[in-house]
């Protein structure tokens, strides 16, 4: 007779006793921590045959506990008692439990009160003091980031207390880096909190953090700094030039403490470092959406000021020459220029984007780099109508070119570390990035011999350029430049015509034929590739409204492809873990399907989240029975598409992502050419060659000897 259904095997440790092997009803109540996550009435379903639990003290009398000891007279309770609180406030269950006695409220009147008459003390107990206040504060960080208090709930002695933290110059680390979180978590999750923030913390406050050289204290130093940014309500125009006044102060600052220190930039400051780049070119989209007013006389002294410095004329009075005299000048030295609208060249920026940002960078490039404007300009006025390049239409074009690749305008991604360390050399990095590309542009259209007519042509070539050199992240404008001079016209045509024949070597039908042949074997080693890496497993990191929380799951196939085993780590892990370490187990034949995108359940509950389309891109769900889910989001593209393309494997549906696509034309083609090797140099024809007539007889066929 089978076992009842209800009915587990178990291993049961408790302390002071030897652990016992014991079978547990899981209709009856019982709790059990595990890995600081709690089994009780609710989720005792979870337990399953082999699991190890340990039997200890309910989530509810644990958090009496420690509510009660934090508050003791004894100076050794009280830190023990914090000490516990900050373990245990990483559990939900424990933590909803501490924060029904107003636990909470109890953290806070200690940070704004209660740590004062240990202050007294602090001469003779600082040791104490730090560790007492940062195991305080870390229990809050972790009891807030689960989501059930309001951040809207907290005082002004409370923010002022915090902030007072961070302004100290002598702090301990540990305080200073909690004090930061709870900053950036209160300026990310409450508009009413930034502006309490905002008035108790300066820019100039927080630069001396970024002096030091402690890298976590750095990027919760920066990742306050981006959240201000981000959260400021001021209309644009002074956020701009607010935030322009600040990133002049920190630039310096950040590429001499940060990028260019001896410590790896590790990828949460990557993360910081490519959000302020963001931030500091969103700057530009006012500009970029801004159109020229034709009728406004300062603008049209931008255009004026071109005109006078490319060709070294001062505005004529009204009195010297006709007035249709004057306009025929204008005209000329417009079309020289390179404008569409040799007449009014202020509706050629009419244009959004790039808008008045064209205009705003041609005045720089004729002021800072006159020399160049003034070369290039006369270059093209002296040649043929139809080899000219227009240097008003290119940098228009090219303007707005530069934006889309920058992605002016886009909010940072959650999860791109793709920030640049030479746009941190300069104060006006846009600027220099654009006369440097404007050269650019001028020098491959002579490249080209390019006419009028092949404008297009040359932006695509230019692009082409500027992506590549921009992929190897030169540490400054000057290894740009030079990244630049060897991706000349002929350097992007051989490298263009590789990739072209590459491509039509394997275009004839035979090889056509012979590739439809090998594929369903190339799609079976893929296939196989992607449950090895789900038997090799991947760690993944728990999203909440506090991007920077290093709390990570780790989850793996089994060996024989039939069970998910998934858990609760404390920190990233250094190499493969273990099954038996994972405490939950997902059978996979209970799986029902899987969904990517907005379709998963975790996207559709949390709606700051699903406004992310990076962060969409990135999610998947299992699901399993009838409403039970298995919610992921991977680190990057790579495993999203590893784990997706696995499980669909699994279930013995097609695994469509661009990976697999990739990994297709990559291993196909290598096989192909593995198996065309002795028909190098070889011509095949496009048809197979005509069967020979038969002979006049077979008699070779016979020995007849």
């Amino acid at each position: 007779m089978p076992p009842p259904a209800d009915i587990v095997k178990v291993a049961i440790e408790w302390p002071g006793a030897f652990p016992k092997l014991m079978e547990i009803d899981q209709v009856s109540c019982i709790t059990i921590p595990l890995f600081r996550s709690y089994f009780f009435s609710q989720n005792r379903n979870n337990i399953k045959n082999g699991s190890i639990l340990r039997l200890t003290t309910s989530a509810a009398q644990v958090a009496q506990q420690l509510h009660e000891r934090i508050q003791s007279s004894s100076m050794d309770m009280k830190l023990d008692a914090l000490k516990d609180l900050a373990n245990s406030s990483r559990d939900i269950t424990f933590a909803q439990e501490f924060i029904n006695l107003d636990g909470i409220s109890l953290l806070t009147q200690m940070v704004e009160s209660g740590t004062e008459r240990y202050q007294k003390l602090q001469k003779i107990m600082k040791p104490c003091f730090g560790d007492l206040l940062s195991f305080t504060l870390t229990a809050f960080v972790e009891l807030m980031d689960h989501g059930i208090v309001s951040w809207d709930t907290f005082s002004l002695a409370f923010i002022k207390k915090i902030a007072s933290y961070v302004c100290k110059s002598a702090m301990d680390t540990a305080v200073l880096q909690r004090s930061l979180a709870i900053l950036e978590s209160m300026v990310l999750n409450s508009q009413d909190l930034y502006q309490k923030v905002a008035q108790e913390i300066t820019i100039g406050q927080l630069i001396p953090h970024l002096q030091g050289t402690d890298q976590d204290i750095q990027t919760y130093t920066i990742a306050v700094i981006n959240a201000l940014f981000l959260k400021s309500p001021e209309e644009k125009r002074q956020v701009q030039t607010k935030v322009t006044h600040c990133f002049k102060q920190l630039r310096s600052i950040i590429l001499s403490n940060v990028i260019r220190s001896n410590k790896p930039i590790n990828d949460e400051m990557a993360h910081q470092l490519y959000v302020l780049q963001v931030l500091t070119f969103n700057l530009l989209e006012d500009r970029m959406m801004t159109k020229m007013d034709p009728q406004d006389q300062a603008q049209r002294d931008i255009i004026f000021e071109l005109r006078r410095i490319a060709f070294d004329v001062e505005c004529e009075s009204n009195n010297s020459g006709s007035i249709e005299k004057r306009k025929s000048m204008y005209t000329r030295d417009y079309k020289k220029l390179g404008f569409i609208n040799h007449v009014n060249p202020a509706v050629d920026f009419t244009q959004i984007p790039p808008g008045m940002l064209a205009l705003d960078n041609m005045l720089y490039f004729a002021r800072h780099h006159q020399d160049a404007y003034i070369r290039i300009v006369l270059e093209n006025s002296s040649r043929e109508d139809k080899h000219e390049c227009p240097f008003g239409r290119s940098s228009i074009e090219l303007t707005k070119m530069l934006c889309e690749i920058l992605k002016v305008g886009e909010l940072p991604s959650e999860n791109c570390h793709d920030f640049h360390p030479m746009f941190f050399t300069h104060d006006r990095s846009f600027e220099e990035f654009f006369c440097i590309c404007i050269q650019l542009l001028n020098k491959t259209w002579k490249e080209m011999r390019a006419t009028s007519e092949d404008f297009n042509k040359v932006m695509q070539v230019v692009k082409e350029q500027i992506t590549r050199a921009l992929t190897i992240k030169p540490n400054s404008l000057d290894q740009f430049k030079s990244r630049l001079q060897n991706l000349s016209y002929t350097e992007i045509l051989k490298l263009r015509q590789s990739e072209r024949m590459n491509q039509e070597d394997f275009q004839s039908r035979p090889i056509l034929e012979l590739r439809e042949k090998i594929q369903p074997e190339i799609m079976e080693l893929i296939k196989q590739q992607r449950l090895n890496r789900l038997c090799e497993g991947t760690c993944f990191r728990k999203i909440s409204s506090r991007r920077r929380q290093d709390k990570f799951w780790y989850c793996r196939l089994s060996p024989n492809h039939k069970v998910l085993h998934y858990g609760d780590l404390e920190e990233s892990p250094q190499g493969e873990v273990p099954h038996d370490s994972l405490q939950d187990k997902l059978p996979v034949a209970d799986i029902k399907a899987v969904v990517t995108g907005k379709d998963c359940p975790h996207m559709k509950e949390k709606g700051a989240l699903k406004q992310n389309k990076e962060l969409l891109e990135l999610a998947f769900s299992v699901l399993y029975e009838s409403d039970e889910y298995l919610n992921f989001i991977a680190p990057d593209k790579h495993e999203y598409c590893v784990w997706t393309d696995g499980l669909n494997a699994l279930l013995g549906k097609e695994m469509t992502s661009e990976f697999t696509r990739s990994d297709m034309d990559t291993l196909l083609n290598m096989e192909m050419k593995l198996r065309l090797l002795d028909l190098e140099n070889i011509q095949i024809p496009e048809v197979p060659p005509p069967i020979p007539k038969e002979p006049s007889n077979y008699d070779f066929v016979y020995d007849c000897n």
